[in-house]
């Protein structure tokens, strides 16, 4: 699935497993993932990325306020406690 933002798209990926889904919404330079995934991982890949919690759809995911962002993605802007959709305008 792909969602429209004002500087470009992203592409919104789900796997459903319990006990909530694993969520990653990916725009051209960055991506907005959920508490699954390892930031300390992606920080020494040097990849742009914020993360959520207590996320179960895309729509969460894009409401949610940012808790954790690797430094290339402050670089661009990103800071916590913004909005997912916010932090992902800043990725396009």
């Amino acid at each position: 699935m792909k969602i429209r933002l004002s500087g470009g798209e992203a592409h919104c990926y789900l796997i459903p497993i319990e006990p909530a889904p694993l969520i990653v919404i990916a725009a051209r330079r960055g991506f907005v993932m959920c508490g699954y995934l390892d930031m300390r991982a992606v920080e020494e890949m040097g990849v742009a990325a914020a993360k959520v919690r207590g996320v179960h759809s895309f729509n969460d995911v894009l409401n949610a306020q940012i808790v954790e962002a690797t430094s290339c993605a402050r670089q661009m802007g990103v800071s916590v406690g913004m909005r997912g959709k916010d932090a992902l305008e800043r990725m396009c």
